[in-house]
């Protein structure tokens, strides 16, 4: 991951942004302040949106929007930990160390940041507010390097575009934090998002990137690369294919198991020694959403779900292991539909595979909506962890859990770097 951090960071340096120049003066608290301004959106909330209708006139065509270069986007802010101590009281988790949770939330609006840099449009008026709507399609991988953060020194966000297709964008995100007179990278982040126009009804075109060095061509070539793999692990996806002939060898072992010597019961399965029923894992809480974790259109904030998923898989894991787990890899999150505000989410955690002493938890976001009676699932969020002992084995009771046991064990292979 360090040779990632370098090549990405090397486009912040060509920037001007190198770690012994000054800090970034804008705050995340200011980056917010001016996407809303950008987008012409109100400072509060109301039941009645303001309507953007006006801004599709002004919608650009594919002419109209010269080639841009990483960094054009390249853009950084600062998380004011050190001498804000009413944000930094937000920030501490109850260990007294950094809220993940938190940074993740900034990571995800902060694309959108890095977003509105990328755009330009030369023929618009500077008066007339930017006639796009930005949606998080999904985050393709989070990783986590062995440096510990601290809850009183201050976090740089910075980030840029990696990559672009007709209407979507690639955004590379990575932390920081100023340790010892010298900035230390916490963890990187990939983002897709999507363009759509003011009323969020249909695609919009964006600028297309023009690799400016042999660095940034390779960073681009990795974009398409990544494009591809994302196809090609869909079609593979055992929610739409069955398991390959090693996977199902395995579940035959598993269950060869679970007979109890030379008893075959038909309803009645044996636990092995030290392991634990994938049912028994089960964690799950429900959020009545509110307006303050809104987005810039009045859907429920992306971040916001990353938050509350990884406060409920630490908490999984925690009371799996009975010791403080430690957050490896978070893999792909995809955003499958907006939430609504006011919604009900259900989120649910299980152990899905362990191996070693690291284990692979899922949780999943179905949103109930009080007023229509709608129910569907908006993600699936895979977190890996690791503690300091020998994890017991998870065993599935049914075939319904075995698909998910595999699942867990494919995003476990990868987070690992095993596949």
């Amino acid at each position: 991951m360090e040779i990632l951090f370098r090549r990405f960071s090397t486009v912040g340096r060509s920037a001007g942004q190198r770690n012994s120049e000054k800090k970034p003066t804008m705050t995340m608290a200011e980056v917010k302040e001016k996407i809303r301004a950008s987008l012409g959106l109100p400072l509060t909330y109301s039941l009645n949106p303001v309507p953007r209708d006006h801004l599709t006139q002004y919608e650009p065509t594919p002419e109209d929007l010269p080639p841009r270069s990483m960094q054009d986007s390249f853009t950084s802010a600062i998380i004011p930990l050190s001498t804000d101590l009413m944000l930094r009281d937000k920030y501490t988790a109850f260990l007294g160390r950094l809220r993940l949770g938190r940074l993740l939330e900034d990571m995800d609006l902060f694309a959108s940041w890095v977003c509105h840099q990328h755009i330009y449009i030369p023929k618009l008026d500077p008066s007339v507010h930017l006639p796009y709507t930005f949606v998080t399609i999904l985050v393709d991988r989070i990783d986590f390097t062995p440096i510990s953060s601290k809850v009183d020194q201050d976090v740089r966000i910075s980030g840029h575009i990696s990559w672009v297709g007709r209407s979507s964008m690639e955004i590379v995100v990575w932390l920081e934090q100023f340790v010892d007179d010298d900035w230390k990278k916490i963890t990187r982040a990939l983002f897709l998002f999507a363009a759509r126009n003011a009323t969020n009804t249909k695609a919009a075109c964006v600028n297309q990137l023009i690799p400016g060095n042999e660095e940034e061509r390779k960073i681009l070539e990795g974009g398409e690369q990544r494009r591809k793999r994302r196809i090609q692990l869909q079609e593979q996806s055992l929610f739409k294919v069955e398991p390959n002939d090693e996977e199902q060898r395995l579940i035959h072992t598993i269950f060869m198991k679970t007979i109890p010597g030379d008893i075959h019961a038909v309803n009645e399965s044996y636990l092995p020694p030290n392991s634990v029923w994938l049912s028994d894992t089960k964690l799950s809480n429900l959020i009545l959403t509110h307006p303050q974790n809104r987005n810039a259109h009045d859907k429920i904030f992306g971040g916001y779900l990353m938050r509350q998923a990884l406060e409920m898989a630490f908490s999984c894991a925690y009371m799996f292991s009975k010791l403080r787990p430690t957050l490896e890899h978070i893999s792909d999150i995809a955003f499958r539909k907006p939430v609504p505000v006011s919604s009900f989410i259900n989120m649910v955690a299980h152990v899905l595979y362990t191996e070693k002493n690291y284990m692979q938890i899922v949780c999943v976001a179905n949103i109930h909506d009080a007023l229509t009676g709608e129910q569907f699932t908006t993600n699936e969020f895979y977190f890996t962890f690791s503690v300091d002992k020998q994890c017991p084995a998870i065993v599935p009771k049914t075939y319904h859990e075995a698909i998910w046991f595999l699942q867990g064990k494919r995003k476990m292979e990868y987070a690992r770097g095993h596949a």
